[in-house]
């Protein structure tokens, strides 16, 4: 089919109503900072209603910024079943991708040289840090371990949520405290991962 890309009054565009991919406050206010750098690139899919198929965070984004409108593709080639499975495989698919961290870091390293603002690039500051940082021969870095764990939906990125790890044994409490580089004495009250850091005592991690 040929695509036509259309601009909509983004008041016009309405969400689908049984989106399960959650977007939080923080992820839209770095879309909205991505497209006033580069500009609305990634149209918004919608169907013949002007339902959202796909770019519901993107819309969010535009409207935070007070966009009228929006460029969209109209999608009428699917069915009902056709378009509520996209819905879901549009967000998933691109989950399933990985990262070669080695070319990432040449890269992030380049545009810092250039004066880019590489917060622009969506990574959190301890992601970042973790991507440039100088690693041996073979060794991996530490957040392929944490690749397809579940999200937290926490729009201001605090550390206000707790979560509560069941070990089986002291071995594997052990490995999991070695994985994300903290201490584990008996006055360790919590931690942070992956970013820690340290309170007024030494021996506690919040």
């Amino acid at each position: 089919m040929s695509i036509k890309i259309k601009y909509e009054a983004t008041k016009d565009l309405n969400p689908y109503q049984n989106n399960s991919r959650t977007h939080s406050a923080h992820q839209i206010s770095q879309i909205a900072k991505s497209i006033e750098e580069f500009g609305f690139l990634n149209p918004i899919l919608i169907d013949d209603e002007k339902v959202l198929i796909a770019g519901h965070a993107r819309l969010e984004a535009a409207k935070s910024l007070g966009l009228a409108k929006v460029p969209t593709i109209h999608v009428s080639n699917l069915n009902p079943t056709q378009q509520a499975a996209y819905v879901i495989a549009d967000n998933k698919l691109a989950l399933n991708s990985g990262w070669d961290y080695d070319l990432a870091k040449i890269e992030i390293e380049f545009l810092q040289n250039e004066g880019f603002d590489v917060d622009l690039l969506g990574f959190e500051p301890a992601e970042l840090s973790s991507i440039l940082v100088e690693r041996e021969e073979g060794e991996t870095d530490r957040y392929a371990e944490w690749e397809g764990m579940p999200e937290f939906d926490q729009p201001d990125a605090t550390s206000h949520r707790h979560v509560v790890v069941h070990f089986e044994n002291d071995d594997d409490a052990a490995e999991f405290f070695s994985l994300i580089g903290h201490p584990d004495t008996g006055k360790t009250k919590s931690i942070w991962h992956p970013q820690k850091e340290k309170r007024k005592s030494d021996s506690q991690y919040e």
